[in-house]
């Protein structure tokens, strides 16, 4: 690069960053609220969340200038090329209106006029989040393994993000179904797949890398969920492809050949099997509920795939489980029938205080980020009652949802933006069950980061304190081959 462009690319950054800095004067009212991206109008956010900062969409302006009120404290001034919200301003403003409303004045300067819209406001909800942040797998749509694909983690009070683990520190893998333990991540799992394939299982610091396939589990394992008391991680055992569609409107299926469902004992490393998991069928997507005494999962009769990928359908199932003895119950219960319904049920995540299952509802297969009609139901754990959150619900894929540690808000990934990437969304749930509107992940400048990072965001999590991982000492050990092979106990039955 010559020094003349270098030159005028730290002047454009410097005019980007001075912005603009006069008073709005003689400004024409316009009878609308403003266009803005990301879609910030009426959402309800966290106190203490990162700026919601947001962009004048699809129109090119010589200037924004946005007031903030609060409807209980405060104001908040911002003027320049996008609503870039002082970071300690905007906490203190959120804080003093906790349970209120911020009204937000918007006028935009265009070709040397400037125009005043109507109000819009957002609401500061009663109910804190009390995490950290989230983790989140973030890989380009190519389906295969390359770029910048990685776990990584944000701080959701402001814009830092940071990799737990990368590619570059494992070439040639893939990492993906990580999980904090009720978003501890002090109890923390994560699946590297490929070559050098392996699971990994860290409690306080300790990585402990696994062998998870013997003769009676047939391969490694894939999703996982811990048990509240962090003795137990349930599994599943998959062999898991992907086909891909010519001549029609969708892109690729993913489904499994086989799998099982089985839980592995921290304590002895020793796997927990039942022959009621571990069948013909496909049994897969375990996960405890808050008390440990329920595993929830998916169970759909074997098909011939890919050639029958459409008529591949899950129930939705649990069975009981004693932590004290590390013993299934004798039955299964299903709570939601495919061959009833014709519909497939996936994903199920209890919310922490036990009220609500949500999980995910598709036509056909297991794999719903791949399937544009999936959404998110909820299931009230105490009526029976389940229903389609069409609050949060889009034309297109809601997939990957997990709770926050109160229950009062959850985090999920969604192709409504452009039909083609995942992104991050949050909404919260108050004590009747009814959810707000969803609101994406906020960056610096949304606009620029939105359309110029092509990745999609799968397997979000909530994290109640940032994630501590040694990726130089995962990387040695993954690429070493250095593993601990799990043994069987059998007899694990009532």
């Amino acid at each position: 690069m010559c020094k003349l462009t270098k030159l005028l690319l730290s002047m454009l950054v410097l005019l980007l960053l001075v912005g603009c800095d006069e008073t709005v004067k003689n400004a024409r009212d316009v009878n609308r609220q403003p266009l803005i991206y990301p879609d910030y109008k009426g959402v309800t956010i966290p106190c203490d969340i990162a700026p919601m900062n947001f962009n004048i969409a699809g129109d090119t302006v010589e200037c924004i200038d946005v007031v903030v009120g609060g409807s209980l404290a405060g104001t908040l001034h911002t003027q320049g090329a996008w609503a870039d919200f002082d970071l300690d301003d905007w906490h203190a403003l959120t804080n003093a209106n906790k349970g209120g409303t911020l009204r937000f004045t918007v006028c935009v300067k265009k070709a040397g006029q400037w125009l005043r819209y109507r109000d819009f406001e957002m609401y500061v909800s009663p109910y804190p989040l009390d995490a950290f942040g989230i983790t989140y797998r973030r890989i380009p749509p190519g389906y295969e393994v390359g770029g910048n694909i990685g776990i990584y983690q944000r701080d959701i009070h402001n814009f830092d993000e940071t990799p737990i683990l990368q590619l570059s520190a494992v070439p040639g893998q893939c990492m993906n179904c990580h999980l904090a333990n009720q978003t501890n991540p002090r109890m923390f799992t994560m699946q590297v797949r490929g070559a050098h394939g392996g699971t990994l299982v860290q409690i306080d610091g300790r990585q402990q890398w696994l062998n998870m396939r013997t003769d009676s589990t047939k391969a490694n394992t894939s999703y996982g969920y811990w048990h509240p008391t962090g003795n137990y991680c349930a599994f599943s055992t998959n062999k898991i492809f992907q086909s891909f569609f010519t001549g029609k409107n969708r892109r690729i299926e993913v489904y499994d050949t086989f799998s099982d469902v089985l839980v592995y004992d921290t304590r002895s490393g020793e796997l927990l099997l039942s022959p009621l998991l571990q069948t013909d069928d496909w049994e897969t997507y375990p996960a405890f509920s808050p008390d440990g005494k329920t595993l929830y999962f998916c169970k759909s009769k074997a098909c011939r795939v890919p050639a029958e990928y459409d008529k591949v359908r899950y129930s939705l199932c649990k069975i009981s489980f004693d932590a004290q003895r590390g013993t299934f119950g004798d039955t299964i219960e299903v709570m939601l029938d495919a061959a009833q319904t014709g519909r497939s049920y996936t994903y199920p995540r209890p919310s922490y205080d036990g009220r609500y299952l949500m999980y995910s509802v598709t036509d056909y297969g297991n794999f719903p980020v791949n399937h544009r009609e999936a959404d998110l139901w909820l299931m009230d754990l105490q009526t029976g009652q389940t229903r389609p959150i069409s609050e949060v619900n889009s034309r297109d894929t809601e997939s990957f949802h997990n709770w926050s540690r109160d229950s009062h808000w959850f985090v999920f990934s969604s192709r409504r933006e452009n039909g083609m990437y995942s992104q991050v969304f949050f909404a919260s749930i108050d004590d009747k069950g009814r959810c707000t509107k969803p609101f994406l992940l906020p960056q610096r400048n949304p606009w620029a980061f939105y359309h110029g990072h092509f990745d999609s965001y799968n397997c979000v999590d909530f994290t109640s304190e940032k994630v501590q991982f040694d990726a130089h000492e995962a990387s040695r050990k993954v690429l070493s081959d250095e593993r601990q092979q799990v043994k069987i106990k059998t007899s694990t039955n009532k």
